[in-house]
């Protein structure tokens, strides 16, 4: 039986030494150590020897048993080793090789005309003064001398959330609202959306605009004119031909609309879909302050004058761009976004 026990012990070794992978390794154990295994069966037939040879032989199994089975441990362990530090270095992060790179965003072309347009501003003076979206009908239309039968108070016109309660429909409010709370001398600009039901080419039911109040007890028309030109300039060239028209607004008198050569064909294309062959454009309504205006805020009209200023920033970006359809401003589509 020792012999048997030897021829074993080699065996499990020399099978041991031939495996090349856990699976070999666990066929090996099975064979040699597992319950119907080599070095079981023999352990089984010790109970027949005398007892003298039982144990000797017991301690000689026991000892080749422990030695398979340390051997066993070992070669799984190293593999078990191996296969981590193969598997380490195959998922190893090298920091030396550039990152991807995320492609930046950038300002919307209309927040980039209205950060233009507020510079131009403030450089002459202009501060900024911001108002709520939502007004009531007294600071949307009353206080700027807008009656009860005006057509801007039409349904179709205006979003009525409530019989006295819209969506501003102009940034003017806030010129009330500033003067309500502050004595003149002021110059103020004001930024935001507002509403409309509007919708077409050149029109969106929101829309950005940009107002602009400067109220002293000097102030006249000739100082309308000089900061209206000097923007003009600033934002299209000094070359951009400039002209007031007479017009109408309820809450400034005398009032005017401000007119630029066109950006596109220069007045040279009578075909052209922008000035329609004129070679003007309209960008902005403008006027001296109504004396009604400057009572319902509790001003002098005898003291004090002013002149205010309103233009949308949509109109300003779709000519300095040359673009001809405003609604691309609002699309989302990134291959039009991307080119500013």
């Amino acid at each position: 039986m020792e012999h048997e026990l030897t021829r074993i012990r080699d065996e499990a070794l020399s099978a041991l030494d031939a495996c090349k992978d856990e699976d070999g390794l666990e066929a090996v154990r099975v064979r040699f150590l597992g319950r119907k295994g080599e070095l079981t069966g023999v352990l089984r037939g010790i109970g027949e020897l005398q007892p003298e040879q039982r144990r000797k032989i017991g301690e000689t199994a026991n000892e080749i048993k422990v030695q398979l089975e340390e051997r066993i441990a070992s070669l799984k362990a190293g593999w078990q080793e191996a296969q981590r530090t193969q598997s380490l270095a195959a998922e190893r992060i090298d920091i030396t090789i550039p990152g991807t790179r995320r492609p930046r965003g950038s300002l919307h072309p209309l927040l980039q005309v209205m950060d233009d347009t507020i510079a131009i501003f403030t450089a002459m003076g202009f501060e900024v003064a911001r108002g709520p979206d939502i007004e009531d009908d007294y600071h949307n239309f009353a206080a700027l001398n807008i009656p009860a039968d005006h057509p801007a108070r039409e349904m179709q016109d205006t979003f009525f959330i409530a019989p006295e309660v819209v969506l501003r429909t102009h940034t003017s409010p806030v010129q009330i609202r500033v003067m309500e709370s502050r004595k003149p001398p002021l110059q103020i600009v004001v930024p935001g959306c507002v509403y409309r039901c509007d919708d077409d080419v050149t029109h969106s039911p929101m829309f950005v605009q940009l107002e602009g109040l400067m109220v002293g007890s000097d102030i006249c028309f000739a100082h309308l004119k000089g900061v209206l030109t000097s923007f003009v300039h600033a934002m299209y060239g000094s070359d951009t031909p400039v002209r007031f028209r007479p017009s109408y607004f309820p809450f400034t008198e005398p009032s005017a609309e401000v007119d630029i050569g066109c950006v596109l064909c220069g007045g040279s294309n009578a075909s052209c879909p922008v000035c329609k062959g004129s070679g003007w454009m309209e960008i902005l309504g403008s006027g001296m302050v109504h004396p009604n205006v400057f009572r319902a805020v509790g001003y002098d009209p005898e003291q004090v004058s002013g002149f205010a200023f309103g233009m949308g920033i949509d109109r300003i970006a779709m000519l300095r761009y040359g673009i001809d359809n405003i609604r691309l401003f609002y699309e989302g589509d990134l291959r039009f976004l991307r080119q500013f």
